[in-house]
C-alpha cells in the first residue's frame, strides 16, 4: 500500500499505510466533503431528470398528440442541464479545497526529505511528481464522485419509470463491478512492474549512451547489449502480463455497462407486455447509454490506470529514506550516556577510491567536548559529515541522535535575505529555541539577544537593527555570516553541535568566546573540527587523524604519545588568555625518545636544503640547515 501522504499537521504520519492515513485525511475535511457531496447532488439531478423527462415527453406528449407537453418536458430537461453545469462548476472548487492540502503536504515532505537526505531526484519530485500526484488525485476524486452520484441518479430514474427495469440492469452491473474489483489489485501490481521496467530501460540506456566511448574502448559492446536486452525482455514480459489483466477491465466494462443495454433491447417485448411504456424504454436506454456507461468507463479507466500511477508516485514521494527523514540508512540511537558512536567505520568517496579512514572507532559522551585535528585533506570534514548524517559509511556503524537533536555548522556559513530573527531562529521548532527548558527562557527576543551576546554577535545584531533588522547576505563579511550561523546553532533545540571550521573567519578571541559558549550549553555536546590549536587546548579530548590511524586523548597525553600531534602543535601558533596571540614558545616536534632533539620535517625548500631541521632552542628559534654558515665537507647540510 502507498505510504502516508500527509504530515502530522494534516492527520497522517509519515510511513503510515494509506489505508489508515487516507481515511484520517478525509475525516479531517468533513466540511469539504459535505460541500462536495451537495454540489455533486445538484450536478447529478440532470442525470435523473434527463431520462425521466424524455420518457414523459414521449408518453404524455408526443405519443398522445400533445406536442406542447412533450416540448415542455424537454425544456425542463434543458433547464436541469444548466443547473447541472452550475453544480459542476462548484464541484471543481470543492475538489480544489480537498486536493491542494494534499499537494502542500507532499511539497513539505519532499523539501524536508531533500534537506536531510539530498539526492538528484528531489527536483523531479518537487516539480513533476508532486504535480502528477495532485492532478491524478483530483481526477480520481472527480471520477469516483461522478460514478457514485450518476449511478444513483440513473438507478433512481429507472425505478421511477418502472421498477422491473432494475431486474435487467442491477445484476450485470454488480457482476461487472465485482469482476473489476477482483482484478484491480493484480492489475495495479502489473502496472507498477511495467513502470519500473520502463524506468530501468531508461536508466540502462542512459548510462550506455553516456559511456559509449569507454564501452567501445573496453570492448564491452556485447556485455552492455546483453544487459540492455534483459531490461527490454523484462518490460516485454511486464507488458504482456499487464495486457492480460487489462482484459479483465474490458470484460468488466462489457458486463456492467453494455450487457444491460443488450438485455433491455432483447427484453423489450417482454417489458412492453408487462406495462412498461415505450417512453420508459427510451428513457431507460438514455440512462444506460448517456449516464451509466460513460460513468463506468471513466471509473474503470481512472482506477485501473491513473489510480495505479498515483499509488506509485505517492510511494516514491512519501517513502522515507532507509533511515526515515534524516539520512539514507536506518537511524540508530547511541547508547545511553553517549552522544555519538562510530564502530569500525570505513568511508571512501566511491567504490574504487582509497578509504578516507578505515575501521574508525569513536565515542563521544553526552555533554562532551571533542576537537578533531589533523593535516589538511585528511578527512576531518568527512568525519563531521558522518556525525551530522550527511554521509553514510561504506562499512561499520554510526550511531547518532535524531535529526532534530544535531546541527552542523560548516565553514561556509549560510544566511539568507530576511530579518535577523528569521535567520537565527531558522532551526527552531514552533518558535521555540534550544534553550527552552534549560535557562528558563520562553523563546523571546530577549533570549535571542542573550544568545548573541554569549556567542559574541551582540554588536553585529545591534548594527543590523536587532531582531527585526534586515539581513542582506552580500553586505556581510565571511566572519559576520559565521557569527549569524553560530547564533542560529546555539538557539537550535539540538544538543549535539558540530562545528566544521565554523570559526575560521573569526579572530582567535572571537573563536574562543563562541566555542566556550557552546561548551557551556546545559546538556550540550560539542564536536569541533579545529582551525587553530587553541580549539584543541580548550577541548576535553582531542582526536588526531593521520589517514591510517586515529588517536584520542587529552592534550598533554597526546603530546607524549603522538608525533603527528606534536608536529601539528609545533606548526600552530599559541594564543594567550582570551584567545589573543601569546608569546608562549613552541617546542620543536621531536619524535619520542630522540635524545638529540633532531626531527626530520619539511624545511624551507631553499637551495641546498635537504629537509632536515636542527632544533636550536625553542621552536621560534629553529633554523633550516641550509641557512647556516656551514660550508664544510657536508656541503651546507
Amino acid at each position: 500500500m502507498p505510504e502516508a501522504v500527509t504530515d502530522g499537521r494534516h492527520g497522517t504520519v509519515p510511513g503510515e499505510p494509506l489505508r489508515r492515513s487516507g481515511p484520517r485525511f478525509l475525516t479531517r475535511r468533513r466540511q469539504v466533503l459535505g460541500r462536495l457531496a451537495g454540489w455533486s447532488l445538484v450536478e447529478s439531478a440532470q442525470t435523473f431528470l434527463f431520462g425521466f423527462a424524455l420518457a414523459r415527453a414521449l408518453d404524455d406528449g408526443f405519443l398522445r398528440g400533445a406536442p406542447a407537453v412533450g416540448v415542455g418536458w424537454l425544456a425542463a430537461a434543458a433547464v436541469c442541464v444548466g443547473a447541472g453545469a452550475y453544480g459542476t462548476a462548484r464541484v471543481y472548487g470543492a475538489v480544489a479545497d480537498l486536493v491542494e492540502p494534499l499537494r502542500d503536504s507532499l511539497v513539505r515532505k519532499v523539501v524536508r526529505r531533500a534537506l536531510y537526505a539530498p539526492d538528484g531526484a528531489a527536483v523531479s519530485r518537487l516539480t513533476h511528481q508532486v504535480e502528477i500526484a495532485r492532478d491524478t488525485f483530483a481526477g480520481l476524486v472527480l471520477v469516483s464522485r461522478s460514478f457514485v452520484f450518476v449511478t444513483a441518479g440513473a438507478l433512481i430514474g429507472l425505478c421511477s419509470l418502472a421498477p422491473v427495469l432494475l431486474l435487467l440492469v442491477v445484476p450485470p452491473l454488480l457482476l461487472g463491478l465485482a469482476l473489476f474489483g477482483w482484478a484491480l489489485r493484480p492489475m495495479a501490481r502489473r502496472q507498477e512492474t511495467f513502470l519500473a521496467a520502463d524506468e530501468a530501460i531508461a536508466e540502462e540506456t542512459g548510462a550506455a549512451l553516456g559511456g559509449l566511448r569507454d564501452i567501445t574502448a573496453a570492448g564491452a559492446e556485447r556485455t552492455v547489449a546483453d544487459a540492455a536486452g534483459e531490461r527490454f525482455d523484462a518490460e516485454q514480459r511486464a507488458s504482456a502480463a499487464l495486457a492480460r489483466w487489462s482484459m479483465c477491465r474490458v470484460l468488466a466494462l462489457g458486463i456492467s455497462g453494455r450487457l444491460p443495454i443488450v438485455l433491455l433491447l432483447l427484453g423489450a417485448p417482454w417489458l412492453l407486455g408487462r406495462g412498461v411504456t415505450p417512453g420508459a424504454l427510451v428513457g431507460a436506454l438514455a440512462y444506460l447509454t448517456q449516464s451509466l456507461l460513460p460513468a463506468l468507463q471513466s471509473l474503470m479507466h481512472g482506477l485501473g490506470t491513473s489510480g495505479t500511477r498515483l499509488g506509485v508516485v505517492l510511494r516514491r514521494l512519501t517513502a522515507e529514506p532507509a533511515s526515515g527523514p534524516d539520512g539514507a540508512r536506518p537511524h540508530r540511537t547511541p547508547h545511553q550516556g553517549t552522544a555519538v558512536e562510530l564502530s569500525g567505520v570505513t568511508f571512501a568517496y566511491g567504490p574504487h577510491a582509497d578509504p578516507v579512514f578505515r575501521d574508525l572507532d569513536l565515542s563521544v559522551p553526552d555533554g562532551g567536548h571533542l576537537a578533531v585535528v589533523g593535516p589538511s585533506g585528511i578527512g576531518k570534514s568527512t568525519l563531521a559529515g558522518l556525525v551530522a548524517g550527511l554521509l553514510e559509511p561504506g562499512s561499520g556503524e554510526v550511531r547518532r541522535p535524531a535529526v532534530a537533536d544535531r546541527v552542523l555548522v560548516p565553514q561556509e556559513a549560510y544566511v539568507f535575505s530576511g530579518t535577523v530573527r528569521e535567520n537565527v531562529r531558522y532551526l527552531c521548532t514552533d518558535g521555540q529555541d534550544g534553550q527552552d527548558g534549560q535557562d528558563g527562557q520562553d523563546g523571546s527576543d530577549a533570549d535571542l539577544l542573550a544568545a548573541a551576546e554569549k556567542i559574541g554577535a551582540g554588536a553585529l545584531l545591534a548594527r543590523l537593527g536587532g531582531p527585526d533588522g534586515t539581513l542582506v547576505p552580500s553586505e556581510l563579511s565571511a566572519g559576520e555570516r559565521q557569527l549569524i550561523a553560530l547564533v542560529r546553532a546555539y538557539l537550535a533545540p539540538a544538543p549535539l553541535v558540530v562545528l566544521d571550521e565554523a570559526t575560521c573567519h573569526l579572530d582567535p578571541a572571537a573563536e574562543a568566546r563562541a566555542e566556550r559558549a557552546f561548551a557551556a550549553r546545559p546538556g550540550g555536546t560539542l564536536i569541533v573540527v579545529a582551525h587553530r590549536i587553541s580549539s584543541a587546548l580548550r577541548a576535553e579530548r582531542v582526536l588526531v587523524m593521520d589517514g591510517t590511524h586515529a588517536r584520542t586523548g587529552r592534550h598533554g597525553d597526546l603530546l607524549r604519545r603522538s608525533a603527528l600531534y606534536r608536529e601539528l602543535t609545533g606548526g600552530w601558533a599559541h594564543e594567550g588568555p582570551g584567545g589573543a596571540p601569546g608569546a608562549a614558545p613552541l617546542q620543536p616536534a621531536f619524535p619520542a625518545r630522540d635524545a638529540d632533539g633532531v626531527d626530520a620535517v619539511a624545511g624551507s625548500r631553499l637551495a641546498g636544503d635537504g629537509g632536515h631541521v636542527v632544533a636550536h632552542g625553542p621552536g621560534r628559534q629553529m633554523q633550516d640547515a641550509g641557512d647556516l654558515g656551514d660550508r664544510g665537507a657536508l656541503g651546507g647540510q
